[in-house]
Parts: C-alpha cells; structure tokens; sequence
C-alpha cells in the first residue's frame, strides 16, 4: 500500500505525462495555482459534468438548466454581500514579502506537536513559514477580481468576475418563473466557471483561482425546506458513492454548527473527501433561507415572489443549494481510482502497473484497438475497427506502437476500460481479443459484436 504523499506524487506524475492535466503557461516556467485540462483530462471533467447535467437536469422534472455571464451587473455582489463580506484574512511576511492566510497559518501552528491549545493564539505568535520572519497584522482582503466594462478604468466602470455561479440563478429566477410554468419546488441548475483572489495552499488543482462548479437552487416552500434538505442530501450520497464509486470509508457528512455556518442558513453539511493531503470539502449543501431572493427582490424593486396557485398568496420561496465542485470531483476521482498493482510479463514474471480504475462512463478513452503487428493486413484491420468504435460516438485510441505489454499499460495508465487486440486469428475467424482492465482477463468475440459490447456495458 503507498503512503498518500507518494500517492500524491504519482499521481501529479500521471496527470502530465498522460494528458490529464499540466502546469499553466509551462513554456515560461508555470504560473502559480493555474493548469491546463490536457487531452484526456478535458474528456475526463466532460464526462463528469456530463453525467451530472444528465442524472440531474434531463433525469428530473423539477430541475431546468441556464447559463449566466461570468461578469454581471455590479449590483448583483452589493446585494449579495460579496461586496461587504467576500474575504480572507492574510498576512505579508516583512522580510520576504509573501503572502499568507492568517487563519491557515493557525491552524497549522495548533496542529504541531506539544503545542498548548488551551494558550490564547495571535498571529503576533506565528513566524513566516518560508524565511521565518516577522508577520504583519492581519488584514481583510476582498476576493473578487475586479476589472473595467468599457474605455475608460473609471469607478463608473467597475466590475467583478463572479465569485460564485449562484447569483446568477437568483438573478434569472424571474424570468424562469415566468417563462417556464413550473410549480413548487422546482431547482434552477448550472455549471461554469467562478473565480477568487484567493491564497491557495499549492494542492495541485483543489484550490485555484479559477475553478468550475455544478450547482442547483432549489425553490421550495419554507415549511418544504426540510425535507428538501433531506432528499439532496440523499442525491448528493448516490451520486458520490454510487456514480462517481468513491468508498464511503473515504467520505464524511459533517454538519456545520450553527456558529460556523452562514448567519442566513438554516442547516448546513459539508461533504469531505479523504484526500492525500488530508480531509477536505468536495461537496456542500446548504438551507438558505429566503436570504437571496428577498436581497436581490430589496436591491433591484423587482417582486420576486411565487404565486401560490392553491392559495393565491405570493410567497417568498426558500433555497435549499446543494453545490458540487467540478474540478474537486476531478481530483476525487483521480486520486480515489488510482491503483498500483502487479501484472504479468512476457518472461512470465510480474512487474509493478499503475493503473486508472475509473467507472467506464467517466474513462477519457472507452476502447483501445491495438493490432499485434502492423504487418500482415493486420494495421488496417484494426483502424477499420477503430473507425467504426469513433463512429458511435466513441472515444477510441489505435495504438500500434511498441510491445503489447507496453500498449496495455499505457491504455491502464488512462484508465481505458477494454482493449481489442487485432491478431492473425481475425483474419481466420474475424474475432479480436477483448481484455478487461481491472480482471486482466481475455475472451474472444465477434468482431461485429464489438461496438453492441462497448454500449452494453457503459448502459
């Protein structure tokens, strides 16, 4: 079993030299807390982000979809709060002029052994973790990225990157009130982008600046918000533990108590995931009350009620916010799905294999078709197979480079699921070898029948 800061190694090792995730601007030697998706990375997040928008947008009748800008009108963050409330307390180093969180800074000083945890703690108490030197005061710093709309970089002009892709659902409520007949409850779902001027601990991609997010608002009644708290809840735990197949034994459901949650929230609970560098937030859930929309409905004069056809009252719904981390569930899975393992070699001895136990519908590369030589017809029997695979709607890799052994690991490393070995018996008979990932086993089928096999599996 490998240690989780060896896992973390091989697992960064991986993730750029298998086309799943790079250093940003690595030509000119990175950019901090930035990365590029690569080839099988991009089709790996896809295909998370696909299932969710099916399981939870096309599987429920409760649930509509939109896309909002990333930069919105700037009255959207007064109303929020963001303007007054979005920031972090950091402190610069005097002497090396780096910058810090001041609250991370103190949790790790408590965390180190024999520290006294019933001693008051100032950060007056705390040295620079890079040079040692002194720290400054602790000041507030906003998180939004400010920017300009327009020519001139004027106050006028002034606008923000979203912090969050919320608000923009409860900008749009009206207009999906009104436009879409549903009843209540009824969620408003989206995925995009959101950006924070944060201090990032240096977590390969579980905290950047720029990150993606899968969030529904789900408008109910308020004496209905419990229930509905309830139901995600449950959704939330399936979709983790049932789509995504990460071990319950690696999961914790903790619920914020009520001095550490938002003052606005009725009930809060994080769902964490066991990461290497140490137990983390991959998922939350939150009660929000009617915080936003009675905000928003204050800020902008607009009535922002549901007509209540049983009644024919208005009310002000509540929000019930399950959110889901996009490129969190990305590191999840990675790091949940990595295995090192032994497999067979020719000479009949086993060496060790790295390999990508992802569940089939999110693998970047669904089937591998690899001919045992190039010679022969075989090269071109094999590329007609991999075009028919591609013409399915298929992601498949024709691989005729190297021993067969190498192939198959190179295919474990990105977490194909089955590889089809075109051989001088599929001239004879028209089969190809069929090799499963994780039972390493072998079975010949029809080389017709190969595509119906594919989707029978990922169905």
């Amino acid at each position: 079993m490998i240690s989780p800061e060896k896992k973390m190694d091989l697992l960064v090792s991986l993730c750029k030299r298998r086309g799943f995730v790079y250093p940003d601007s690595d030509i000119y030697g990175g950019f901090a807390n930035a990365f590029d998706y690569g080839p099988n990375g991009i089709e790996l997040k896809n295909n998370i982000r696909d299932a969710w928008w099916k399981r939870f947008v096309h599987g429920r009748e409760d649930v509509v979809g939109i896309d909002t800008p990333i930069i919105q009108h700037p009255k959207v963050w007064e109303a929020s709060g963001h303007l007054a409330t979005f920031s972090d307390p950091l402190v610069d180093c005097k002497k090396c002029k780096r910058r810090f969180r001041a609250d991370h800074l103190l949790e790790a000083k408590q965390a180190e052994p024999g520290y006294n945890k019933e001693v008051p703690l100032h950060i007056k108490d705390v040295d620079c973790p890079e040079c040692g030197g002194e720290l400054t005061d602790i000041k507030n710093f906003n998180l939004m990225f400010k920017t300009f709309v327009g020519v001139t970089e004027d106050s006028a002009n002034v606008a923000y990157l979203r912090p969050e892709t919320a608000a923009g659902m409860f900008t749009a409520w009206k207009n999906v009130r009104d436009t879409m007949r549903k009843k209540l409850p009824f969620g408003i779902a989206q995925v995009g982008k959101a950006f924070r001027n944060e201090i990032t601990p240096g977590n390969f991609i579980f905290r950047t600046r720029e990150f993606e997010q899968m969030e529904i608002e789900y408008f109910v009644k308020p004496d209905d918000s419990e229930r509905a708290f309830d139901m995600w809840l449950n959704e939330m735990k399936i979709w983790v533990e049932d789509v995504l197949k990460i071990n319950p034994k690696n999961l914790v459901y903790k619920e914020i108590s009520e001095s550490d949650r938002a003052f606005y929230s009725k009930r809060t609970v994080d769902i964490e995931y066991q990461y290497p560098f140490g137990q983390k937030e991959l998922y939350g859930l939150a009660n929000r009350t009617d915080y936003d929309l009675s905000r928003h409905q204050e800020f902008s004069g607009e009535d922002l009620r549901w007509l209540d056809p049983e009644t024919n009252t208005k009310i002000l719904p509540h929000v019930v916010e399950p959110t889901w981390g996009l490129s969190r569930t990305v590191l999840a899975v990675l790091v949940e799905h990595l295995d090192v393992d032994e497999a067979d070699t020719s000479e009949g001895e086993t060496e060790p294999r790295m390999v990508l136990r992802l569940p089939p519908r999110l693998s970047p590369v669904k089937a591998a078709v690899l001919p045992l030589q190039k010679k022969d017809g075989l090269a071109d029997i094999g590329r007609e197979l991999a075009s028919k695979i591609r013409a399915a709607g298929l992601v498949v890799e024709y691989d005729e480079s190297g021993s067969i052994g190498k192939r198959y690991r190179r295919q474990d490393e990105i977490g194909t699921p089955w590889c089809f070995t075109v051989d001088y018996d599929t001239k004879e008979n028209n089969t190809v070898t069929v090799r499963d990932r994780d039972a390493m086993t072998q079975e010949r089928i029809k080389i017709d029948e190969v595509v119906a096999f594919i989707q029978s599996r990922l169905n």
